[in-house]
């Protein structure tokens, strides 16, 4: 039986394991990990008897894990994720979504390299993370879909050392320092940055994004950073930054991944001043997937719902933010043909339904109790 704190289940959706779930006006989108699922699309207005309505397909070698959608158009991914076909070419995809289960292609930006792996949507701009001609590893994009139809790069920014093609030399191995994850509050973007931490930017101009500040913490702590998530409100009178490391990977035996609390009322010099951890893991080494990987990326009040791969779902109390709490938990059973649960993502609809979603298989649906 599921381990429930808090919450209550109130339907489960069987499908291909994903890496996101949105949902929008009671539809739910999912991006899947592995081809030929690309993104299925499911009717979930009724919670309790999820529908399927749509499926797009990718080709082998390649997956579209994520998704999001606004007033109609939905943008997804296109990464390489093995060996894709000699003609194929990552970047995303843009479609109508006005009749959900008739999903109409509308265009796809293309790019060099490995593609788009992570991004965030709000109707006009899309923020992402765009491989691009001359530059090591991906980089930070905006791109303007005013015009759905021609997806517009109007501006990046790269970390110093990404860019080969102008001279720099990069500091790190491989594609270790990439961006992840770029997330807009007013005229900031809050972005990770895998193994080079966070970083804050200034987008007051978008055509030129400037570097305002950073922190990157890997070493000392092995595992790469996934969020950088602002609260969009302050607490006791300060800006607080919530940045998540991912446990997927460490550079070096240590801790499992966690989540920092970040003090960014003087934004040029972020400090980490608490963290949590789930009180089953102690600190010390485990296998991958065992510890975080990502709160809700949309805060808007003191309780964050967070994906937490094999411990499932927690929901974390920063009301008190030098002592972040749990206050409520979903750690799903096995879904069948696995060993363990794999909690990806975590989405809190209008109706305040929250969606937890496997990367193996299938989601539930929950509500606060």
């Amino acid at each position: 039986m599921p381990q429930a704190k808090g919450v209550r289940e109130v339907g489960w959706v069987d499908c291909a394991g994903g890496g996101q779930i949105t949902v929008e006006k009671g539809i739910a989108y999912i991006g899947h990990m592995s081809a030929p699922h690309g993104t299925s699309i499911f009717d979930v207005r009724d919670p309790k008897n999820g529908k399927q309505l749509a499926a797009i397909e990718m080709p082998k070698g390649t997956h579209s894990h994520k998704v999001h959608t606004k007033d109609g158009i939905m943008v997804v991914n296109h990464e390489q994720a093995g060996q894709p076909p000699a003609d194929w070419r990552g970047g995303f995809g843009v479609y109508d979504v006005s009749d959900p289960g008739k999903p109409k292609p509308i265009t796809r930006w293309e790019t060099v390299g490995t593609g788009m792996h992570r991004f965030s949507f709000d109707g006009r701009y899309l923020y992402g993370s765009p491989t691009l001609e001359g530059y090591v590893g991906n980089v930070m994009g905006i791109f303007d879909l005013n015009n759905p139809a021609k997806p517009e790069l109007i501006g990046h920014w790269h970390m110093p050392g990404q860019w080969t093609a102008g001279g720099e030399t990069p500091s790190w191995q491989a594609t270790h320092h990439r961006c992840h994850h770029p997330l807009r509050l007013g005229n900031r973007l809050y972005t990770s940055y895998w193994q080079g931490g966070f970083v804050i930017i200034d987008i007051e101009d978008m055509s030129k994004p400037k570097f305002v500040s950073g922190l990157d913490w890997s070493p000392p702590f092995p595992c790469p950073t996934h969020s950088a998530i602002p609260v969009p409100f302050e607490i006791g009178g300060r800006k607080i930054l919530l940045v998540a490391d991912e446990d997927v990977m460490h550079q070096f035996e240590g801790p499992p991944a966690f989540l920092w609390v970040v003090d960014i009322t003087q934004e040029d010099r972020p400090v980490p001043f608490a963290s949590f951890q789930v009180e089953e893991l102690d600190g010390t080494p485990q296998p991958k997937h065992s510890g975080c990987h990502q709160p809700i990326e949309t805060i808007t009040g003191t309780e964050i719902p967070a994906a937490w791969f094999m411990h499932g779902m927690r929901i974390i109390d920063i009301g008190r933010p030098r002592a972040p709490k749990e206050v409520a938990r979903f750690v799903p059973d096995a879904p069948q043909g696995f060993d363990h649960p794999l909690s990806n993502d975590v989405f809190v609809d209008d109706r305040g339904l929250i969606f937890l979603l496997d990367r193996q298989r299938g989601f539930h649906i929950l509500e606060r109790r």
